[in-house]
Parts: structure tokens; C-alpha cells; sequence
């Protein structure tokens, strides 16, 4: 197994390199935003952002094995990642509004201070203590996912008057680098971890340097900035609300996230403990899900400049995943265990993850009104994280327990749902003028990395 994922790692680079070289070729007009003054600033963003990115993916490929390596059964560990979870989506959302308020400069410092905490907890073997870890951390990744970025929007707009539409620019090289970080951060743990025999808990106290490096560089390098306006947080979600249910089309939007995505939270769970009866090397096999991930969003970019439409994209996505989960089902069956069938059927997925997050980036772009789109899109979370969070509670159960198998079944119930959704979508969205694709600038959307 582990002969197999290196191999496989080198030759999906390789592919991923030839892929993303023929997608950077089909963009258009790459002279736009190449003012001097606007890409100093943007390196200036590049340097804390992706920085702080790449701490994030250090913890990515060993918290299962931290947890398990620490003597926790697979339904306590479930436990764990359901705190994570649910604090990510309670307490997140109050997060852009505490930006907005106190200021996003100060909001992305305690990240960095809160982030460093979740990574020195996991040096501790109490459960309570791992647990306060999960929800801290959740706070943290809630502020990485909207401070940083609305600090940057409003320096953009407001203190370098630089054009909107370059704000997308900034965004999709970033979420290009996000993923290589994410990958070179697999290969790191797997270093650290397994070659330099540190043991599971190690990539996090690789990570606290970087985070102290991205505080202080804030703290001397940025300024504040804060909303010009008073959110009030109960008028806005009640707004939000009614636009879901008085739009079909942000319904299915919202219908179609919570049924696909709920799966990548699952599937963040399961890859560790299905996989590591063949002892892969972990890191290198989380590097290899990234790079489907980038061969996936390349696809979609090339597609994009054959005037394929998005939402057929996004049933194809849909497709895949639902026929990796199948071969999962298959190659889990308790007496004919496949680990290398399954491994193939993970890498297939994270593909249709690729083609899917820039395919439902750009629907919600163009589908949820600006006005709206913070609550609604807080509303979204709450049906995503329930779905992932009841069925990871269900490996408590008897019939579930240590019973994979069922929970790849659960996710292809959950996909097949969400290709109803999506065909519903395309049906009444297929007259919808605002859903005609511009060739030259389509949103990338971020990988996220939610462990």
C-alpha cells in the first residue's frame, strides 16, 4: 500500500501539472490586474493568507491517527470531530459579525492565538481537554474563512481603490496556491511524522511557528479596518431565511450543498480508519486526495472554455461521487476488504470534489443575491453540518459500529438526494441569464480544509 500511494502520488502530480498548464492557457486577458501597486499589495495579502493556509493543512492528514494513536475508540473520535464540527457552524457565525464590529485586524490576530492553543492542546491525552481543543479550533477556521478574507475586500476597495473585479483575481490565484500548500503540507507531515519517526502529534507543533509568524506579521504590517455599518444579526438571518424559502433556485442551491457536502465531512472522518489497515503513509496519501482535488478544478476550467455549462458540471460531479461511494461499498465488504479498491475510489472522489466547488462557487455567485448572501449562506451550514454530525453520532450505534460499509451507503442516499436536487436545479434555472458563463474570469472556490 504504501509502494502504491507513492506511485500513484507522482504519476497525479505529473497529470495534475499537464492539467492545470492547459487550463492556465485557455484564460484570457491575462493583462488585467497587472498594476505594480495592486500586486504588491496582493503579496503583501499572499504572505499572511497562505501562510496561515498552510498551518491549517498541517493538521489535516494524522488528527484520526493523533486520536486513535492516544487510545480513543473510533465512535469517541467521532465524538471529537462532531465538536469541531458543530462549533465551526454555532459559533462561526457570529464571526463576521465580530470582525465587522471590533475590527478583522484584531479578529485575525486572536486567530493566530487561538489556533496555536487548538495545536498545543493536542499534546494532552484527556478527552475534555482534546474536546475544548475541537471547539477552539472551530473558532479559529471560522475566522480564517471570513476575516481574512473581508479585511482584504475592504482594503481593496476602500484604502487602494483598486477596480472590483480584481478582487476575484486575488481569489482564484489564491485558491491555486491553497491547494499546492495543501498537498506540500501532506508530503510535510509524512516527513516530520513518519521519516523523522515524531509521531502523529507532531505536524501541530510544526504549525504554532507558522501562526506566530503570521500574528506578528499582521500586528506590525496591517491596519484595522471595520464595517461601516451596524449588522443586526437577528434581521439579517430573518431576511436570509425568507429568501430561501420564497426562491427555489436558492433553495436547491442551498439543498444541493448541504446533501454534497455533508458527505466531504463525512468522507474527512472515514479516510483514516478504512485506509489504514493497509498502512499507507497517511500524509502522502492526503497530498494525493489534493491533487485530484486540483486535477478536478483544471477539468473544470478547461470545460469552462468549451462552454459547458456549470450546472452540468455539477450533476457530473454529483455522479462521480455517488459511483466512488458505490465502489467504496463494494471494496469495504467485511469479507472481501479491498483497501487498494477503496483508496482508488477515495481518489476518484476528491476528483468530483474539484469539479464541484467551483461549479456550486460559481452558482452561488450568481444565484444568492450579495445583500443576503452572509445569512444565507450561515443558513446553508446548519442542514450541512446536521447531516454530517448525526451520521457520524450513528458509529455509536451497534448496527453501525465499526460498520463503514452502512456510512458509504448513507452517502450515497445523501448524493443521490442531492442529484435530484440538482436536475430540479437545472430545470428551472436553464433560462436564467445570470447564470450565462464569462470565460474569462470564473470563480474558483476555495479549498477548505474543515478537520
Amino acid at each position: 500500500m504504501l509502494l502504491i500511494t507513492s506511485l500513484l502520488f507522482v504519476a497525479l502530480a505529473v497529470l495534475c501539472a499537464i492539467l492545470q498548464f492547459w487550463a492556465h492557457r485557455t484564460r484570457q486577458d491575462e493583462s488585467i490586474g497587472n498594476n505594480p501597486q495592486f500586486l504588491k499589495f496582493q503579496r503583501g495579502y499572499y504572505l499572511v493568507y497562505l501562510v496561515a493556509m498552510f498551518a491549517d493543512w498541517l493538521q489535516g492528514p494524522y488528527l484520526y491517527k493523533l486520536y486513535s494513536y492516544y487510545g480513543f475508540q473510533e465512535e469517541q473520535i467521532a465524538v471529537l470531530y462532531v465538536f469541531g464540527f458543530a462549533s465551526t457552524v454555532i459559533l462561526g457565525s457570529w464571526t463576521p459579525i465580530a470582525a465587522d464590529q471590533f475590527g478583522r485586524k484584531k479578529l485575525c490576530v486572536v486567530f493566530t492565538v487561538t489556533y496555536s492553543l487548538s495545536c498545543l492542546l493536542k499534546l494532552s491525552r484527556s478527552y475534555m481537554i482534546l474536546i475544548i481543543g475541537r471547539i477552539v479550533g472551530g473558532v479559529a477556521t471560522s475566522v480564517l474563512f471570513s476575516a481574512f478574507e473581508a479585511w482584504y475586500v475592504h482594503e481593496h476597495l476602500e484604502t487602494h481603490d483598486f477596480p472590483k473585479e480584481w478582487i476575484s483575481l486575488t481569489f482564484a490565484k489564491a485558491s491555486f496556491w491553497n491547494g499546492i500548500l495543501a498537498m506540500t503540507a501532506g508530503i510535510t507531515t509524512n516527513i516530520v511524522s513518519e521519516w523523522f519517526g515524531l509521531g502523529p502529534v507532531a505536524p501541530y507543533m510544526l504549525a504554532v511557528p507558522f501562526l506566530i509568524f503570521v500574528g506578528i506579521i499582521i500586528s506590525t504590517h496591517w491596519n484595522e479596518n471595520y464595517s461601516g455599518h451596524k449588522v443586526k444579526f437577528r434581521k439579517v438571518c430573518g431576511e436570509g431565511f425568507k429568501s430561501i424559502v420564497t426562491n427555489e433556485k436558492i433553495f436547491m442551491i442551498g439543498a444541493i450543498e448541504a446533501l454534497f457536502e455533508s458527505v466531504i465531512y463525512i468522507i474527512i472522518f472515514l479516510w483514516t480508519p478504512v485506509l489504514d489497515t493497509g498502512h499507507p503513509s497517511l500524509g502522502i496519501t492526503f497530498s494525493s486526495f489534493m491533487v485530484c482535488i486540483l486535477i478536478g478544478q483544471a477539468v473544470h476550467q478547461i470545460l469552462t472554455s468549451r462552454n459547458i455549462p456549470v450546472t452540468t458540471m455539477l450533476i457530473a460531479a454529483t455522479v462521480i461521487a455517488i459511483a466512488s461511494m458505490s465502489v467504496c461499498v463494494i471494496a469495504t465488504h467485511p469479507e472481501q476488504r479491498n483497501v487498494t479498491v477503496t483508496y482508488l475510489a477515495l481518489l476518484m472522489f476528491e476528483f468530483g470534489v474539484g469539479i464541484y466547488f467551483p461549479s456550486m462557487g460559481f452558482l452561488r455567485n450568481h444565484i444568492i443575491p450579495e445583500t443576503h448572501r452572509y445569512s444565507i449562506m450561515n443558513w446553508f451550514r446548519i442542514p450541512l453540518n446536521l447531516i454530517s454530525c448525526v451520521v457520524l453520532m450513528l458509529l455509536h450505534e451497534d448496527v453501525f459500529r465499526h460498520g463503514n460499509r452502512m456510512i458509504f451507503v448513507i452517502c450515497i442516499v445523501l448524493l443521490s438526494l442531492g442529484l435530484l436536487c440538482g436536475i430540479r436545479f437545472v430545470k428551472i434555472a436553464k433560462d436564467d441569464e445570470n447564470l450565462k458563463q464569462d470565460t474569462i474570469m470564473t470563480e474558483s472556490e476555495h479549498i477548505h480544509n474543515i478537520f
